[in-house]
């Protein structure tokens, strides 16, 4: 744990470019885990990741071609989010 009552400005400066330049270095991937309680957790979509049991993704994945159908339907309104 960092002690920052005790930094100087300068340390806390190199402190937190070097906590962004980690940030940045996060794979943008996808990648799965499956959780302690035997869910499969998506993570890389978001800050947290997105978890489902196992049939809940097994129902996702038989509907993607009506979720593929629904997200270009209504594509106009949706938000876009940008960096």
């Amino acid at each position: 744990m960092l002690d920052i009552k005790n930094m100087s400005k300068e340390q806390l400066q190199e402190t937190i470019a070097k906590l962004q330049a980690e940030k940045k270095e996060r794979p943008k991937e996808l990648f799965c885990k499956v959780s302690a309680k035997g869910a499969m957790s998506l993570y890389g979509l978001g800050r947290f990741p997105v978890t489902l049991y196992y049939q809940q993704w097994q129902k996702v994945l038989a509907s993607v071609n009506n979720i593929t159908q629904f997200l270009e339907e209504n594509k106009a309104q949706f938000s876009v989010k940008t960096k």
